[in-house]
């Protein structure tokens, strides 16, 4: 579940920085590298997870289905803000520093 919630992310992320590519303005990138990464990463755990399990692997139970799902969205989430902090120090707009400024 956690595979399938970060992918669609790096999907949406993906798209939207692709259609924006040439200005890129908000660092969408940055969302596609850590989602992509993620991704690749839960694949991994997966591939690994089924070798060991085997036929197991597909008939999880309740809980642990909402546990992946909770940590697909923690994960999502912790992207997101990581991505928030990239935008605030790059402050490609120059809103940060003009609200710092104000007096």
């Amino acid at each position: 579940m956690c595979l399938l919630i970060t992918l669609i992310a790096a999907i949406i992320s993906t798209l939207v920085w692709y259609t924006h590519a040439e200005k890129d303005i908000y660092k969408i990138k940055y969302l596609c590298f850590m989602f992509g990464g993620a991704s690749v990463m839960w694949f991994i755990d997966a591939v690994f997870e089924y070798a060991e399990l085997g036929a197991e692997y597909f008939a999880p139970s309740a809980q642990e289905m909402v546990n992946d799902a909770f940590l697909g969205i923690s994960v999502v989430v912790l992207g997101l803000l990581a991505w928030l902090v990239i935008l605030l120090v790059k402050d490609p707009k120059g809103a940060f520093k003009k609200l710092l400024m104000k007096k």
